[in-house]
């Protein structure tokens, strides 16, 4: 019998002094197109930073005639774009804008050479977010990697990191402000973070997943085998099942939410035009996103719920991103169940881990827990880790996300909450945002991430800093106005030891109504990670009470 054999697969040879170079891109071809002038120009940062040193820069692609950019846009492109690529090649993965990491994910796996990812340090596309993500898939993956970032590739810090790579394959980042957690001694803290994990352990609690990976956040999914010894469970949930569910919703129970958030002082931004303004229709579609989340969540008794959104539901239905906010706060909306018997999750926050990202719904599901525990307010989001720069001597990060912080993390509630629209670039169907600046104020920030095959989390403390309103709008302006924002400063960390440090595109933060009560809090949840069996990591100025 004769069989048919595959081509031998042929051996390049690496050019010498030459890097390849790829470009992972969007899924959302609207996005790549608006963002290619963006990479065009941090390649040029890149390729000027190699030839300093005698160094070519090979791009792997070129430009797409058809679509004007020259991204990789599916896995498949990706796993074709490798095939052209020297094993053992130097590789630079270039990033200026929010990239899925599984278009490159084959490829980096089984490539042999030195491996650079590279962003340029600013705020209109989340290149930086990209980035981070695509860290942490490679940390995941267990995939040696180097990083680095440059605002436009003059300072000197870039051009040394540049000569390292290419001279010895690695950058050696500062991670001084890091350091594993120390045995904890005797304290409230301490026992109430290991009996609420006790209690977790033996009761367990389910997560809701609508659809697993959104947004090629292959570092956002974390298998059974390392979620369920925590007590955690997956309910694995399809979002036609949702999107079936919202079409049972009356318009009578969907305005009713409406009415509940503007008497609470929440104001909208609308207009007319479905293609570029928000309407009450698209309102209307994402109450009913809302009573639909609440009443599956119900059914199924979940402790946590994530809705993908962005990929299939983008098609159908506006944005989930008001939902996300309102589950997230305590004070929202009541929503019954289907008979009108009961009030679901009466008077608490259902916590929704926005994008599915599985570390969120970790980490927001314990710090929910220990929050109330503690009778603090438990709402809490991610965000993404956006962009920053120097203010008056200190850095202030820009933290945002899609539209999707409870209002309690504004000074005002709701009264300080405006919907706006989602852009159309991202967000075709609409929707409204929950925009708005959080209020100043003492906050834990945290990640729980993979490295080396098991479950860990980086924990620190940061404040929320008041900026003057013309400073906020030109950040706001300078990434997306339309989204909520958050004035971080770390405390005891600078800028690059948390880029090089940081193994998530997203954050989590919890207020705590002083700093002495946010530290106690925080011991609590490093208790209460320890108790489970994570490796628990101190970043930057901590003191556990």
């Amino acid at each position: 019998m004769t069989y048919t054999l595959p081509a031998p697969v042929t051996a390049r040879s690496v050019p010498e002094r030459t890097a390849y170079l790829v470009p992972s891109g969007d899924l959302r071809e609207s996005a790549n197109v608006a963002g290619w002038p963006s990479q065009v120009e941090l390649e040029r940062v890149v390729s000027d930073a190699l030839a300093a040193h005698g160094w070519t820069v090979e791009r792997a692609l070129g430009v797409d005639p058809q679509t004007g950019h020259g991204f990789i846009s599916s896995q498949r492109m990706g796993m074709e774009v490798f095939r052209s690529v020297p094993r053992d090649a130097p590789l630079i993965v270039a990033t200026a804008i929010w990239q899925y990491s599984h278009h490159v994910l084959a490829g980096l796996r089984t490539h042999r050479g030195p491996i650079l990812t590279v962003a340029n340090f600013a705020g209109d596309w989340p290149g930086l977010v990209g980035l981070l993500g695509l860290n942490a898939g490679l940390t995941k993956m267990g995939r040696p990697y180097s990083t680095i970032w440059t605002v436009d590739g003059s300072d000197e810090w870039f051009r040394d990191g540049i000569r390292s790579w290419l001279e010895t394959g690695t950058i050696t980042h500062d991670d001084s402000h890091v350091r594993d957690l120390p045995p904890l001694g005797p304290g409230p803290e301490k026992e109430l973070g290991e009996a609420l994990a006790e209690q977790l352990l033996d009761e367990k609690a389910i997560i809701g997943v609508f659809d697993e990976g959104c947004m090629g956040m292959y570092n956002a999914i974390i298998d059974d085998e390392l979620l369920n010894p925590l007590g955690i469970y997956k309910e694995r949930l399809s979002q036609s099942a949702l999107w079936a569910e919202m079409q049972t919703v009356t318009d009578a129970e969907a305005d009713a939410v409406g009415r509940w958030l503007t008497d609470a002082g929440m104001t909208f931004r609308t207009g007319s035009d479905e293609a570029t303004e928000l309407t009450e229709s698209q309102l209307r579609w994402q109450y009913k996103m809302y009573v639909a989340a609440l009443r599956i969540s119900d059914d199924f008794g979940l402790d946590a719920v994530g809705i993908q959104y962005q990929q299939g539901l983008k098609n159908l239905a506006p944005a989930s991103d008001l939902v996300e906010g309102l589950l997230n706060n305590v004070a929202r909306p009541p929503v019954t169940s289907r008979d009108g018997a009961r009030v679901l999750y009466d008077g608490q926050a259902l916590p929704h881990f926005n994008e599915v990202d599985e570390g969120v719904a970790v980490d927001a599901l314990i710090t929910n827990r220990i929050w109330t525990a503690m009778g603090l307010d438990p709402a809490n989001t991610l965000h993404d880790v956006r962009w920053g720069e120097e203010y008056e001597g200190r850095f202030v990060w820009v933290f945002e996300i899609s539209g999707s912080v409870p209002p309690s993390h504004f000074a005002r509630g709701y009264a300080d909450a405006e919907g706006w629209r989602q852009d159309p670039v991202f967000f075709p169907a609409g929707g409204a945002t929950v925009n708005g600046v959080s209020k100043p104020g003492e906050i834990v920030w945290s990640r729980v991430y993979i490295a080396d095959g098991a479950l860990h989390v980086d924990l620190g403390r940061a404040s929320v800093v008041e900026l003057p309103a013309e400073e906020t709008e030109r950040r706001k302006q300078a990434t997306n106005p339309e989204w909520p924002i958050a004035h971080v400063v770390l405390h005891g960390i600078t800028r690059d030891q948390f880029m090089a440090r940081h193994k998530a595109n997203h954050a989590q933060v919890v207020y705590a109504p002083d700093a002495k009560t946010a530290d106690k809090a925080l011991t609590a949840k490093a208790a209460m990670f320890a108790r489970l069996g994570v490796s628990v990591h101190l970043c930057g100025d901590v003191t556990p009470a």
